[in-house]
């Protein structure tokens, strides 16, 4: 990271994109991986490892439910379609960029 963001800024901004993950369920997990190599679930296992990093208690259940905004078993019988294999595909090459990242 080249300029350095308080954390009180970090913390709003994480915020609020939890937030509008919450409300856009039309972007689906699959389609944010194909896109940027990260979905919900990614987002729910960091805080989880955050949260257990600064002495915290968090399960993966618990951490998933916070960034969905409900039960993850609930947010995907009511949101989450087919897999297809196009989006399959699309989600595995996306997912393979990330192992440039740092």
């Amino acid at each position: 990271m080249t300029q350095q963001i308080s954390d009180a800024a970090a913390a709003a901004a994480f915020r609020r994109l939890v937030s509008h993950l919450q409300h856009r369920h039309d972007a689906e997990n699959i389609d944010l991986m194909g896109l940027a190599g990260f979905c919900r679930n990614c987002l729910a296992d960091w805080v989880m490892e955050a949260t257990v990093d600064a002495g915290g208690s968090m399960t993966r259940d618990e951490a998933r439910e916070a960034i969905h905004g409900m039960p993850m078993n609930e947010w995907k019988g009511k949101y989450q379609t087919e897999a297809t294999p196009e989006r399959l595909k699309k989600m595995k090459e996306s997912v393979a960029k990330n192992a440039d990242a740092s």
